[in-house]
Formats: structure tokens, sequence, C-alpha cells
């Protein structure tokens, strides 16, 4: 868990509280501080206040956008107002806490921002496992993987490729295999999910 509040009594309250409920807090005192930590693997959420010293809360939103931080972000402020609030639910904040907050108010935010984090993670270590099986691959597998998932038969496979419909075959197995792909769908899937470049519609052979 990562607070960003320029109020030191309340980053040390707050971070009593989720550790007193087993989670772990940083603490920065303004979005420079944190800004220092950025190029890591960071993990769980941000409990970010909306009036910072310097750059806003929301406007340092829109740099960890930029900066491609993907951690959720839960705002809390004692000045909000409902523009504000609107802007930066808008922009992906989980939650957006008025101070001062009742302390179920925080840990329902906090673990609804871990679920998203979790589920994030999970996606972008599929995202890594599926382009890693692709890399793998030897140019001739993607190329006949790019045609299988574009809907060519193997007669049209092997037409383009100048290859025997038993190398297609063979290729497709291969394919299959290295890419862990237990049925054809299950290969569009995971090609779609890293956007694998499809055949050119145009190159299609005419049955």
């Amino acid at each position: 868990m990562h607070i960003v509040d320029d109020d030191p009594s309340i980053r040390e309250g707050l971070a009593n509280l989720l550790e007193a409920v087993g989670i772990p807090a940083f603490c920065y005192a303004s979005a420079e501080e944190f800004r220092e930590v950025l190029g890591n693997d960071l993990a769980g959420c941000i409990l970010l206040d909306a009036r910072l010293p310097g750059i806003s809360g929301p406007e340092f939103q829109d740099e960890l956008g930029r900066a491609g931080c993907a951690l959720p972000v839960i705002f809390m402020t004692a000045h909000g107002d409902m523009p504000m609030v609107r802007k930066v639910l808008k922009a992906g904040a989980v939650e957006f806490l008025f101070k001062p907050f009742q302390k179920q108010e925080l840990l329902q935010a906090v673990t609804q921002a871990f679920i998203l984090d979790s589920e994030r993670r999970k996606e972008q270590a599929l995202l890594q496992a599926i382009e890693a099986r692709i890399d793998s691959l030897t140019e001739r597998e993607r190329q006949v993987m790019a045609m299988v998932t574009a809907g060519l038969l193997n007669k049209q496979i092997a037409s383009e490729l100048e290859i025997s419909e038993i190398m297609v075959k063979v290729h497709r197995r291969r394919v299959m295999e290295g890419m862990r792909a237990e049925s054809l769908a299950d290969l569009v899937k995971m090609c779609e999910r890293v956007r694998f470049p499809s055949w050119s519609s145009r190159r299609l052979i005419k049955p």
C-alpha cells in the first residue's frame, strides 16, 4: 500500500491502521517522493491525497498513467468537489473518500483495489507467457499461425507458402504444441490477447 499525503499525522495514522490488519504501508510526503520509486515493480494500490502541494492529486494521476503505472488509485480529501470526483473516477480511480472517513470505508476500497491489481498482474503474466511462446516459434510457424487463425485451410496455406499440405500439418501441430493451445479457438484467443498480426485479408486465397 502506498500512501501519498503531505500531512505526517494522516500518513502515520493510515499506515498504523493498515498495518494493524496486515497490510504493509509505504508513505510519501509528496508526488515528487513517490516518483522516485516509480521505476520499481510496485504492487498493491495508491492512497492519494487530492490536494497535494505542487502537483495536485488528479494531475499526478494523469502523470502516473502517462508513465505506465497501472496501480489502482484511491483518492482522499477533506475539500473535494463533484467535478473533481467525476474527473478522477472517469480516469479510473477506484474510490474517492472524504476525510474523515470510516475505517471500514477505507478497507473496502483497499480490498477492491487489491483485487484489481491482482487481476491486472495475472493478465500481465499471461500476456508475457503468450509472447514468450510466440518468440519460441520459428518464422515459418508464426506464418502458419497467422494464416490458421485467419481461417485459411491447409490447402490454402500450402499454396500460399508453396509447401506441401503435409508440412502445413506438421507446422500446425508444432504451433499448437508451442503455444500450448488446446484448440483452434484457444489459439485465436491467445493471438487476440497479444494482438498478434493477422494474415492480411488481401492475401487470402479464394477457394
